[in-house]
């Protein structure tokens, strides 16, 4: 199915819900925050469990996911797209901009920009999965911002999928060995910041500043994706009113989604629709 390049404005169409994508559950973790400082705005969230985790795909199928999951947004006639991943942000970004005219909003810029204001020392760590600690972006990026930042990093391939498994995990022995095994790569590092370079691992938050130390502040992107998307024309804070509608899509079981989504938003009635995502 061939699909050409779509072309999308903002300010005519500010009626229009936001669309929001992950492979999984961690972008839930950004719409909470899009949700918290933006209440009037309708959101419409899709989570590619089925497909998860994208971190140890290939750039070229991480490109065609990033691009389904796109179209299947502008089906819903979004008016701006948030990707809210970073295997997608840090693999597929220049290629989205070229395939479709939408204002788009990434995690990547965000984090690494709160990460290296945060830091004290620029000594920053950043932790991701395969593909995104190998795109090599977020050294690249931060040492744009703060060019005497000292990066490093470490990929966390087994995260992503003791999120998906569900929040029995969240907290558990099994996390925090696994934890402690990947976070051992910093020990001498002396950072005093680490980036949590995906979406789902402040789903582990507790497990993982317990494991990088007091010392250690870590940085989740969403409230800084939250206030740029803020920023876009025909966006922003609604503080009164109406409470916008959520409505979440998963490409895997609405069943096995559906209380995770109510465990990460605090919305007991929250609907989830499944989708034929491959159609796309």
């Amino acid at each position: 199915m061939h699909f050409s390049k779509i072309t999308a404005g903002l300010k005519p169409m500010s009626n229009k819900p936001i669309g929001i994508f992950d492979s999984g559950l961690g972008g839930l973790t950004v719409l909470r925050e899009i949700h918290r400082m933006m209440p009037g705005e309708d959101l419409v969230y899709f989570g590619d469990s089925r497909r998860a985790p994208y971190g140890t795909k290939s750039k070229e199928t991480i490109i065609r996911f990033a691009f389904q999951d796109i179209r299947f947004l502008l089906e819903k006639d979004v008016r701006a797209v948030v990707i809210a991943c970073n295997t997608v942000s840090s693999n597929a970004l220049a290629e989205i901009i070229e395939e479709f005219d939408i204002p788009l909003i990434e995690v990547l810029t965000p984090g690494s920009e709160a990460g290296a204001k945060a830091s004290a020392n620029g000594r920053i760590g950043v932790i991701g999965t395969q593909a995104t600690i190998g795109s090599n972006a977020y050294p690249e990026k931060i040492k744009k911002i703060r060019a005497d930042a000292e990066v490093f990093q470490k990929s966390c391939p087994l995260f992503v999928p003791l999120v998906e498994e569900g929040k029995d995990l969240w907290n558990h022995r099994i996390t925090e060995l696994i934890a402690a095994r990947y976070l051992s790569a910093f020990n001498g590092t002396d950072i005093d910041v680490l980036i949590l370079g995906c979406t789902h691992y402040p789903l582990l938050y507790n497990v993982i500043q317990k494991t990088a130390g007091r010392g250690v502040r870590l940085i989740d992107s969403a409230q800084s994706v939250a206030a740029r998307l803020g920023t876009l024309d025909g966006v922003g804070p609604h503080g009164t009113g109406e409470k916008g509608n959520i409505s979440i899509y998963t490409s895997d079981s609405p069943e096995k989604f559906k209380p995770l989504c109510s465990e990460i938003l605090g919305i007991d009635d929250v609907s989830v629709a499944q989708v034929d995502i491959e159609k796309y």
